[in-house]
Formats: C-alpha cells, structure tokens, sequence
C-alpha cells in the first residue's frame, strides 16, 4: 500500500515505546508480541495494545468500544484483501446507484473502466449498481473491488463483483472512505447524487490541505451533458468570488466529455512522476527518469513561487527514505516548498511529466 498521506506517515518522528505506567505489564506485553512473532512491527503493535487497555481504564461505553473494536477490525481486513495486489494501479470511480442501464452516463463508466483495465489499472467502486456497476462491467471481476456500505435499502452489490473476494462489506462510511483514498491511485467522478458529492469533496479537501497526496481526479461526464460544468459555475460564482477557495484549487480536478481524454489524464499523471513524499520540511518527488539541465531550470523559472526557500534540485534518494527500499533506485526532485498551495504542486507534476528527460 502506498502512503496515502503523500510520506507524512513516514515522516513522523519515531516516538518512545508507549507505557502502562507498570512495568511488569509492559514486559508481559513485549513478550506477548514477541512469542505472537509481529515481527518490525513489534513497536506500533504494542502501542496499539497498550492504547486498547488504557481504553479499558478509561470507562468508555459500550458503544465508543463496540466502533472503536469494529472499525479496527474492518480496517485491518480491508488490507488484507488489497495486499495481494499491490503491485496494480488502481482507479477509485464514484457515481450514483441509480444511473440506469444503457444511458450515456452508464456506458461512460463501463468503457472507461475497461479502458483503464486495457492498461493494467484495477477499478475500485462502491459495490452498487448504476455507475459502480456499470465500471465494474467494464473493468471485469477479476480486475475489481467491491467497497459496500450496509444501508437499509438501494445498496446490494453489482453482480460482476458478487460473492467474490474483493468485495468488502462495511459498517461505517468513515472507514470505507479511507480505504478508497488509500489505495487508489486516481479517482474518476460520473454525476451522481450526496454520495458522490460527499466523496469528491473529501478527496479534493485532502488534496487542498496537503493530507493526502495528490493524485489525478477527473469529473467525467456524458457528451453534451452539463451535470459538471454546473457544479463548476457554483463553485466559481459563490466560493471562489467569495474568497472561500483559491483558483489553484481547480488545478486538482479536471471535467471532460470524452472518456478517452478522461483515460489520458491518469495515464499521463505517472508518465514520468511516480510519487512523492515529505522528508522535514523538503518534498521529493520521485520520477522514472531523470530530467535534463534545460528542464530542470524552466522548472525552476515557472515554479519560484511555490519555493520557500532554496531552488530545485535533483538528487538520488535521501538517506531518511531507506524505509521505502523499492524506491531507492529512482532519480529525484527535492525542493522546499510552501504548504499553501497543493493546486501548484499539481501543475508542477504537469510540467514534470512534459519535461525533457535524459
């Protein structure tokens, strides 16, 4: 799984074992993992051991335990299932449950889904009908996930991706979210009612504030439809004049027509730019192939502004990135940055991609 947050999981500092305040508990705890073999990650477990007895000397209720137990543990089988197919890109597409069968919206999902999957990229949905079954049509069973939600009515799940593995039933919203974001690598809106509205701005509010990472997110709609290009206009004329938003937001998201520009978008999003992450108060992105002199300074002139100090620099991988060893091998970019403007950042990935490289 890669960091959702964009490296700030890896960059938090590495704190002292957590304490029971006893310590004989603490040394029966360090040999419960031990004997349990968790292995590297004996530290982080036994912080969560030690922070689920404290919730016993807290006297919490019953139902904060009752979502705090369920949520761990829906969260803990959510990985499982998605650890075997790391190595796939994947497409988060979000749209509503009661997009008919055949209708242009439909037919977009499901093309552009088996588009993606001609090029090795899994689809993730809700697990619903409409647009979430119509992308997992297009994407097949074997190249989907299944996120569903258990509601009291309209949320059964599609039947491509019925009764198979990858789908995963959830109790809480909040828990399903997260596993959208954290394992995709782009996410494709069709219209859609509260639901999707609710989704696409909470990935674009991530992005906004920098707590997760930047990924492509396109707004696809039917041609000659206006469902976008209307929520559009209310963001501009009401949030945007309001002084609620910044212009660089928009640089986030891009609306289309056309599938195959929407294809395109994601596509071009990794042709050079592989990812990045925080090291202190330095960004690396981390590309495929190095850039050239010439490159390197047009990026330098048309992206001062995002500089807090310092220019552009390119370098191998840091000596505080050893904990992510596939990446090692890959040329960087490292710059200090503000962390005011992630629609910047975005169009500086832009440029990235369309840079010469040696």
């Amino acid at each position: 799984m890669a960091d959702f947050t964009g490296g700030a999981i890896h960059a938090l500092p590495n704190r002292p074992r957590s304490s029971t305040g006893d310590p004989e508990i603490d040394e029966r705890i360090k040999q419960l993992i031990k004997d349990w073999d968790c292995g590297k990650s004996a530290d982080l477990i036994q912080e969560m051991v030690v922070t689920a007895l404290k919730m016993g000397h807290d006297d919490l209720g019953i139902a904060d335990l009752k979502l705090f137990s369920r949520s761990l543990k829906e969260l803990r089988y959510a990985a499982r299932v998605f650890a075997p197919y790391a190595q796939f890109k994947k497409v988060v597409v979000f749209g509503s449950a009661r997009t008919s069968p055949g209708s242009p919206a439909y037919v977009a999902a499901e093309t552009f889904a088996r588009k993606m999957q001609e090029h090795d990229y899994m689809t993730i949905t809700g697990g619903g009908e409409g647009i979430m079954g119509a992308a997992q049509r297009g994407a097949g069973r074997a190249h989907s996930f299944g996120l569903n939600i258990r509601l009291p009515f309209e949320q059964h799940a599609n039947e491509t991706i019925e009764g198979d593995p990858k789908l995963i039933n959830f109790n809480y919203f909040f828990t399903r979210k997260l596993n959208f974001l954290k394992e995709t690598h782009a996410v494709a809106l069709f219209p859609g009612g509260f639901g999707t509205m609710d989704e696409g701005f909470e990935v674009l509010t991530l992005m906004q504030t920098g707590k997760a990472r930047i990924i492509p997110v396109v707004l696809v709609d039917q041609p000659g439809g206006r469902y976008w290009e209307t929520w559009f206009s209310f963001l501009g004329d009401y949030l945007l004049k309001q002084g609620l938003v910044s212009e660089n937001d928009f640089d986030l998201f891009r609306i289309t027509h056309d599938v195959d520009v929407a294809v395109s978008e994601v596509l071009n999003f990794y042709k050079n730019f592989n990812s990045y992450r925080w090291v202190g108060n330095r960004m690396v992105f981390r590309m495929l192939r190095k850039l050239t002199t010439a490159a390197l300074e047009d990026l330098n002139s048309s992206f001062s502004d995002i500089l807090q100090s310092g220019s552009i620099t390119q370098s191998g991988a840091l000596p505080e990135e050893q904990n992510q060893p596939d990446l090692l091998a890959l040329p960087r970019l490292v710059f200090t940055p503000h962390r005011t403007s992630f629609g910047r950042l975005r169009r500086l990935i832009d440029a990235v991609n369309a840079s010469e490289t040696e």
